[in-house]
């Protein structure tokens, strides 16, 4: 894939747009968006992948052989997910819980376009006239309709007093020694829904912009991503991990409240334990593929704000060995500990018998790998999962629960990161 100039705009978010709607008729895209944010360690680039010259689809047992020979005939950009349930392979597990959107457990594809978007220019990679897709990109309207589609019914998979008792038999295990932290999720769905993907994703990011977002195609199954964390980032030899632990409700109307939630966030000893249990997993992981003494946590305890919540996240660094890449890296770390818990085999167990849906492509990644090996990936969470055929709308959320937790606060938690979720699809 050639490179090709870059073309000047005039407005980010008006192009954003225009090429949102250009792209809808294809049947395998993926934009990867940044929301403009600019932390000291990047977000994404906003990215656009559009149709397909090569695709993989993956099945845990051979999913990174497959994948390693797969990259290994050619230099080129590659775009695709890993879903939750890789850890079959990764730590020889098994899922069986329901399953109603039917991902496949990875995918990649070599994209026949490429855009990178930035504040004043876009470049455009392709075979074919860059000149010719930008002006036809430009022609495009960009206005795109903040709606979901017809208002849905979101049922809970798992009761509020079922939560409870779930809650309290993990506080047992932990009180065993099996584990010391597990991160529990809970669905809400909606059967025989119709919704409007891009409506559902400008909508979305419009009311909850991150810079981990992401708006999924393949084929009848869509991702509608907003999310705040990065799985792993990988520039040259340097690998990145970014684990959010660490909750806080937003007040935007008040400061000083907000300000206060702020503060409660920093100096809480719960919210630090657990993440500095995600911490120590992380940098156990990554020692697994980077050079001994490499690895260092380069921010403990940072506090970022989004819209809706404050979270506390921890910059995790390490040089990679020697003839080792971004698949090896996810080999070692996969799925991440932010998700799982400690220790991750043993929560991975629990968390399969005590939810009661398939994770699928929620809380795994979604990102890209450039022509050079680098690799960026997100973790989806905050994020709507659609399958058209079926008309199955999915999303899920979750907290760590630790022996002092409290089961009644950790299913606020859940509701108030499902909150933009369901206002989104008009409930």
């Amino acid at each position: 894939m050639k490179k090709s100039n870059s073309f000047p705009i005039n407005n980010f978010t008006e192009f954003r747009n225009k090429m949102l709607n250009w792209v809808q008729p294809s049947n395998i895209f993926c934009l990867l968006d940044n929301s403009q944010y600019h932390f000291e360690t990047p977000a994404f680039e906003c990215l656009l992948a559009v149709g397909c010259r090569r695709k993989i689809t993956l099945s845990a047992g051979s999913a990174f052989d497959s994948l390693k020979d797969f990259c290994s005939t050619g230099n080129d950009w590659l775009f695709g997910h890993l879903g939750y349930d890789l850890k079959n392979e990764t730590e020889q597990l098994t899922s069986g819980n329901f399953d109603g959107l039917h991902f496949p457990d990875g995918f990649f594809f070599i994209p026949k376009i490429v855009l990178q978007l930035n504040e004043r220019n876009v470049t455009i990679f392709c075979e074919d006239d860059a000149g010719i897709i930008f002006e036809t990109i430009s022609a495009t309207d960009a206005f795109i309709e903040r709606k979901a589609g017809v208002p849905i019914s979101i049922q809970n998979r798992i009761a509020h007093d079922d939560y409870i008792a779930i809650v309290k038999e993990i506080q047992a295990h932990i009180l065993k020694g099996d584990c010391y932290e597990v991160n529990f999720c809970q669905e809400f769905y909606a059967s025989d829904a119709a919704i409007h993907p891009l409506g559902v994703y400008n909508s979305l990011i419009t009311i909850s912009p991150n810079p981990f977002a992401a708006f999924y195609k393949l084929d009848d199954h869509y991702c509608m991503c907003a999310s705040p964390e990065r799985y792993f980032k990988k520039t040259g030899n340097t690998i990145f991990s970014q684990p959010i632990k660490g909750t806080a409700k937003r007040n935007l109307e008040n400061p000083k409240l907000d300000e206060q939630s702020r503060q409660h966030l920093i100096n809480s000893e719960k919210e630090k334990s657990e993440n500095v249990m995600v911490v120590d997993l992380v940098r156990n992981d990554l020692s697994r593929v980077c050079k001994q003494g490499s690895v260092e946590v380069e921010e403990l305890f940072g506090i970022y704000s989004f819209p809706q919540v404050h979270q506390m996240i921890s910059t995790i660094t390490g040089e990679l060995d020697d003839g080792s890449d971004w698949i090896d890296v996810v080999k070692a770390t996969f799925p991440m500990g932010s998700m799982t818990g400690a220790p991750k085999k043993r929560v991975m167990e629990i968390i399969e018998r005590l939810e009661q849906t398939k994770r699928g492509l929620f809380s795994g990644a979604i990102g890209y790998v450039t022509p050079e090996g680098d690799a960026d990936f997100n973790v989806v969470i905050r994020s709507i999962l659609y399958t058209a055929k079926a008309k199955y709308v999915s999303f899920q959320a979750g907290s760590a629960i630790t022996f002092y937790s409290d089961a009644e606060e950790e299913y606020k938690e859940c509701l108030l990161k499902a909150f933009t979720m369901k206002k989104v699809l008009g409930c």
